[in-house]
Formats: structure tokens, C-alpha cells, sequence
């Protein structure tokens, strides 16, 4: 049985974005969950480090007790057998924000990517804040290059919009042209977006955190409010 995907919209480890990581703690186990923290996208402009340390100490917070930040910052590093070893055995993975193109690049077919997918398969929690959910999508959009990307493909037919009640929601007219058939997942900050509601059913969506998720289906939006759910596999018809 798979697991869950986690997708926040931003300004993660702080504030009202404890409801979304103590739900993802919870699927993955509660305290004794074993939580990987991949910062990659944080590595371009050497942020890596500070990053990865902010959130190994905001889940300690939160009382994890297994927690830790994996150096992967470039190919080689998420090609590193042991580095996969760790995401493999791992209950919770989640991956930073930052530079999105860069962390598509650099996990894409890699051992680190093929591990963190097998833990995800064998039930744990896989998701990110901001360019982490971003890349876990089919499309990601880097504003670094204003271009429209593959991505990792975790979710089929989707393209997170993060950061939506800041500036995320500006590019929501571009996407909805450049992707008419894609479901665009806007996400606020401080809010986050997991697949366990209705029972475990794997179209069954909650929202938790300070904000709410608008979707588009066609250009069409419809808002969903913190303490909400909905169900939807993100598969349109066209």
C-alpha cells in the first residue's frame, strides 16, 4: 500500500504549518517516526545547511525524536547508496524550498529519488513545502527561467502553485494557458494539502494550516478552506 503526499504552499517550520507536519508525523509513525529532510533546493545560493538544521529543530519541536537532514546537494551526493539507504528506511521524507529547477535536476533518476519512492510504496509520508511540493508534481513552473518543467510525476496531471495568497496566484492565468488540461493545485502559505481523508481513500484530500487550496479544472477555480476536505484524482476529461 502506498503512502501519503504531503504539499505545502510555504513558509514552512513556524506558526499555523505545525498542523500539517503533525498530521504528516502521525501517518508516519508520531514521535518515533523516522524523518529524512532533503534540502537540496536550498543549495544553489548555499542555504543548504541552515536550512536542513531549521528543519531538523522545528521537528524536534514537535517532538520528533528521529530526525535529520541529508547532505544532498548535488548528482553525485543523490546518487550516494548510503545516503538512499537512509531515505529507504525512512517514515517521513520532505523536501525544501527553494530553487525548484535545480531540485528536479538534481533528483531526478537518481538512487536518492528511486529510495525515497520505494519508502513512499512501503507506506511513509512524501511531500515538501513550496519547490519541494512543486517538483513532486507532473509540471512545475521555474520562475528562475519563467519556463514550464517536468517533474518528479509523484502526482499525475498536477502543477502546485505555491506561495498562492502572495504571489503564486499571479501565475495562475499563465499556467491555466500553458497547461489547459493540467489541474493547478494553488496552495497558501502556512497551509498545507495531505491524501487522508475520506477513510484513507487515495482521492480523499484535507486541508490543514492557516490558508486554503484553490484548484483550477479548466481555468475554473474552487477554493478549499483550512478543516476542509475533498475528494479528487486530478485526472480531467478531455
Amino acid at each position: 500500500m502506498a503512502g501519503y503526499i504531503l504539499l505545502e504552499g510555504g513558509l514552512e517550520f513556524g506558526g499555523m504549518m505545525a498542523e500539517p507536519d503533525r498530521a504528516a508525523m502521525k501517518l508516519a509513525g508520531d514521535e518515533d517516526a523516522v524523518i529524512s529532510i532533503i534540502p537540496t533546493a536550498a543549495a544553489p545560493d548555499k542555504n543548504d545547511q541552515n536550512a536542513g538544521r531549521n528543519g531538523v529543530l522545528w521537528f524536534r519541536s514537535l517532538g520528533a525524536r528521529h530526525v535529520e537532514s541529508l547532505p544532498i546537494i548535488d548528482r553525485q551526493t543523490a546518487n550516494d547508496p548510503d545516503i538512499a539507504a537512509k531515505l529507504r528506511q525512512s517514515n517521513l521524507i520532505y523536501l525544501l524550498g527553494g530553487f525548484p529547477g535545480y531540485l528536479a535536476e538534481t533528483l531526478k533518476d537518481t538512487l536518492c529519488w528511486q529510495a525515497a519512492l520505494e519508502a513512499y510504496e512501503a507506506g511513509a509520508v512524501l511531500g515538501g513545502s513550496s519547490a519541494g511540493a512543486m517538483v513532486l508534481c507532473q509540471y512545475y513552473y521555474d520562475p528562475q527561467q519563467s519556463l514550464v518543467a517536468e517533474g518528479l510525476n509523484l502526482l499525475p496531471n498536477t502543477c502546485v502553485l505555491p506561495h498562492f495568497n502572495n504571489f503564486g496566484k499571479g501565475w495562475a492565468k499563465l499556467l491555466s494557458t500553458k497547461l489547459p488540461t493540467v489541474v493547478l493545485i494553488g496552495i497558501d502559505e502556512q497551509t498545507g494539502l495531505i491524501d487522508d481523508a475520506h477513510g484513507g481513500s487515495k482521492v480523499g484530500w484535507h486541508v490543514y494550516g492557516a490558508g486554503s487550496v484553490t484548484l483550477y479544472h479548466n481555468s475554473e477555480p474552487t477554493e478549499y478552506k483550512a478543516g476542509e476536505s475533498f475528494k479528487d484524482n486530478f485526472i480531467m476529461d478531455v
